[in-house]
């Protein structure tokens, strides 16, 4: 499948277990087009944009995992959002749900700043990295299947590629939960039987493939606006989910 064209359905499968290291695979999935849908939505958004943001450029591009290529801890969200990540170009930046989100990381010392804005605005993780299973901001936030499995051979090399040092993954909602007990069970890593079902402050683990270390795998709801403004999500309850995530990964923090 070598020279699949970035507009085939073909090209994520062809061209993730390729990238290496880590910067090149950001790079090439930048260049992503295989779903029609999302790629016509990415860049509808960018055209019409919201009034606050209409003096703007957006990024209108997949958005690539934001984080240190050695990370400990991941976080797996659902997808960028039209006016966030797909405006910015980085992961849950510019919207509420990233300022919930590095708001808590940064209580807990693993962000330098507790707020997102854009890409050059200083923000650096702290043995963490941020990524989703579909990199596209979709309508209504609500990827397809066939987008969902579409997009899975990034998501899989990302973490092949952290393996060496990644020790936990907290799953921000049920939509990345579902999406990466696949991954991790299609790259050889042992997970319980029957599969964990997704629930906000879930635990289960995952040994290695390779008889080597057992991460754990925690649930979190989403911290979307809904979630947060319901208080189904409330700030103390994300943050205590990412402060046990970093302890179990073995991060100094303020948890």
């Amino acid at each position: 499948m070598r020279g699949v064209p970035p507009g085939a359905p073909g090209f994520p499968a062809a061209s993730a277990p390729r990238a290496h290291p880590l910067r090149e695979l950001d790079t090439v999935l930048t260049t992503c087009r295989a779903c029609p849908r999302l790629v016509a939505w990415r860049e509808e958004t960018a055209r019409v944009r919201r009034r606050a943001f209409a003096d703007q450029d957006y990024w209108a591009r997949p958005v690539p995992g934001f984080g240190p290529p050695d990370a400990a801890l991941v976080i797996v969200g659902l997808a960028p959002a039209a006016h966030g990540g797909n405006r910015t170009g980085r992961m849950f930046t510019g919207d509420p749900s990233g300022d919930a989100l590095y708001a808590a990381l940064h209580s807990l010392g693993l962000a330098s700043r507790p707020t997102a804005t854009h890409r050059g605005d200083g923000l650096e993780l702290s043995g963490v990295r941020i990524t989703a299973p579909v990199h596209c901001a979709p309508p209504d936030n609500r990827p397809t299947t066939t987008e969902r499995d579409t997009c899975r051979p990034w998501l899989a090399r990302e973490l092949a590629l952290l393996r060496p040092t990644l020790r936990a993954i907290v799953v921000l909602g049920a939509f990345g939960w579902q999406a990466l007990l696949p991954v991790l069970a299609s790259d050889g890593w042992l997970l319980p039987r029957p599969r964990p079902a997704f629930g906000h402050g879930a635990e289960a683990w995952a040994a290695a493939p390779d008889g080597g270390h057992r991460i754990p795998l925690l649930g979190c709801y989403h911290p979307s606006r809904r979630n947060m403004s319901t208080r189904t999500l409330t700030p103390a309850m994300l943050r205590q989910v990412l402060a046990r995530g970093a302890r179990l990964a073995g991060l100094p923090s303020g948890g």
